[in-house]
């Protein structure tokens, strides 16, 4: 079976050596480098050629978001796994769009972190549990349509006038805005509600009592 090559980034000594007795274990895996220094991790993956980056996001100086940045950046083919002890959305979401590959909370590391690697080598995304359910979470509340009261006034007058049958010229009259104005709130509801036709405005202010039957 093909060599894993794997660089460990960490600024705490201790959990790299756990990280390194954990993963020594495999008979595939093999320990090319590690730092604890972000502005070593560049040139050190360019000497090392790792498959895999097993990144600290707390890292001091530049954190581990950027330092995933800049190497995926310059090497696309590497999986970065992100080790965090954060648990919110905004070091998920920030972590992956700067192309992780995987985010395993520190806490589950010694459980998790092998799952992590054979997945991201199948070229698959992996979440540690505790963040498998927040993402699970976010990607629910994301899918519920928003309420009128999501929506900014002017959004619901426009929605409303638009379900009744009036025009976007009827509307500017009504309003006393411009009819460029009307299109761009029109624009904007439909794309917060996802809503795609006249019959579909309808039907939502309808159900949302924001017009009588």
């Amino acid at each position: 079976m093909k060599t894993i090559r794997i660089l460990l980034v960490d600024d705490h000594q201790i959990f790299r050596e756990a990280l390194r007795s954990l993963l020594e274990k495999e008979p595939n895996f093999m320990i090319v480098g590690e730092t604890g220094n972000a502005f070593d991790v560049i040139k050190l993956a360019r000497e090392t050629l790792p498959g895999i980056v097993c990144m600290d996001i707390g890292l001091p100086g530049m954190n581990g978001i950027q330092t995933t940045q800049l190497l995926v950046a310059s090497n696309p083919a590497v999986k970065v796994i992100a080790l965090s002890s954060h648990l919110d959305q905004q070091h998920v979401a920030n972590m992956m769009n700067a192309g992780a590959s995987a985010y395993v909370t520190k806490s589950e590391a010694a459980d998790e972190l092998l799952r992590a690697i054979h997945a991201v080598l199948k070229h698959r995304k992996y979440f540690s549990p505790e963040i498998a359910d927040l993402v699970s979470s976010l990607m629910t509340s994301k899918s519920q349509p928003l309420t009128p009261s999501q929506l900014s006034n002017r959004e619901i007058q426009v929605l409303q006038l638009v379900a009744e049958g009036h025009t976007s010229s009827a509307i500017a009259d009504k309003l006393h805005i411009a009819q460029a104005t009307v299109l761009v709130h029109r624009r904007n509801f439909m794309k917060k509600l996802n809503l795609h036709n006249a019959a579909e405005i309808t039907r939502y202010a309808l159900t949302n009592k924001i017009l009588s039957r």
